[in-house]
């Protein structure tokens, strides 16, 4: 198991550095602080509001995420693909798993780096009111999640093209649909016709349902195994795809 955990820091360690040996890293990050700034305190109306929370800070991810993710994931193994180097990690002493998690965990953390980084928002709240910063504190981790989520599809689309715009735009539209299965007006249109039974589950598998709640601060079970069975099934997806290059 020590082994194990060994090698798979090796890849993530290769992959989280990769980001910021060229400017796609510092990129991402003023894009990701100036977009969330802007949202937050100018569409968002935060001071207008006159209220101490975030909503109208967490309300704007899962919009983000649809197109900040897939910028990010397009590259995990399209790159290698185009570049020729997926035939060198495959005859690298690692198994598929730590191939594919180490790539997906080093993707997710530095996600994880631009989050964080949106903390003087936080602090910025806790300055002008008394919010309840549990509720805060549940939306970043909710927020998190949501975005593996997100990174976790785009891994395996990417690893079917060695493309990188056609694996952002493949990307793009399926997390579009993922995020739009849980919007108003897509579920009355569904509700108009179907049944109740079928609006509920297209409901449950919406990245922007389940998030919702955890903007109310209500991490239940039933979201936190929505958000980490996706992420689950989306990496051994990715595996067996892996698996699949090898044996060609």
């Amino acid at each position: 198991m020590k082994l194990y955990f060994e090698k798979l820091m090796i890849i993530f360690n290769r992959e989280f550095t990769g980001y910021f040996r060229t400017p796609l890293a510092s990129i991402f990050l003023l894009v990701f602080l100036a977009l969330s700034a802007g949202m937050t305190f100018f569409m968002g109306q935060f001071f207008q509001r006159g209220q101490a929370d975030l909503n109208s800070f967490f309300v704007w991810h899962p919009w983000l995420f649809l197109v900040l993710m897939p910028a990010i994931g397009m590259r995990l193994w399209a790159e290698e693909r185009k570049s020729g180097t997926i035939e060198l990690l495959m005859t690298l002493p690692v198994t598929n798993s730590q191939l594919v998690l180490g790539k997906f965990l080093a993707s997710w953390f530095f996600t994880l780096l631009a989050i964080i980084m949106t903390i003087p928002i936080w602090i910025t709240v806790n300055y002008l009111g008394e919010p309840d910063n549990g509720v805060i504190f549940i939306s970043y981790l909710g927020s998190w999640l949501m975005a593996g989520c997100f990174l976790s599809l785009t891994s395996c689309l990417s690893m079917l093209t060695k493309n990188q715009v056609i694996a952002f735009i493949v990307s793009t539209i399926s997390c579009f649909i993922m995020v739009m299965a849980g919007f108003g007006l897509v579920l009355a249109s569904v509700r108009s016709w179907a049944p109740l039974w079928f609006t509920e589950v297209i409901q449950s598998f919406s990245f922007l349902s389940h998030f919702k709640r955890i903007q109310y601060g209500v991490l239940d079970l039933t979201t936190f195994i929505f958000f980490i069975s996706m992420i689950m099934i989306c990496i051994s997806i990715n595996i067996f795809l892996v698996q699949l290059k090898k044996a060609d």
